[in-house]
């Protein structure tokens, strides 16, 4: 009856054996998914990262562009001002016209 009974506990124990090798594959199978998961977020925190980076450099770069044409046009303080903008404008228009009537006069052929 020794038998029967060291047989049957031997059978639990390669039970207790197998469910035990099949306990510690899962918890592998887990540690690798919970290892997986920290490296994708990781990586994305990287990635949000560089993005905020970029826009914060793209929204500097355009301030810095915004102040530069207000001075230009003379929109904000200590750039060209606006009449003087216009006046170089229309200074050119009337000099082009000039260099225009100059032109035709010395090339004009006589009339006959």
């Amino acid at each position: 009856m020794s038998t029967s009974r060291d047989r049957v506990e031997d059978t639990y124990e390669l039970q207790n054996d197998n469910r035990l090798e099949d306990l510690h594959s899962k918890l592998r199978t887990l540690r690798g998914v919970t290892t997986d998961i920290y490296d994708d977020a990781e990586r994305q925190n990287s990635t949000l990262d560089e993005s905020r980076n970029t826009f914060n450099s793209f929204g500097a770069s355009l301030a810095q562009s915004s102040r530069r044409a207000g001075q230009a046009f003379g929109l904000t303080g200590g750039g060209v001002k606006q009449w003087r903008n216009i006046g170089y404008c229309v200074a050119a228009i009337v000099g082009l016209w000039f260099l225009w009537r100059i032109l035709h006069w010395w090339w004009a052929s006589p009339s006959p």
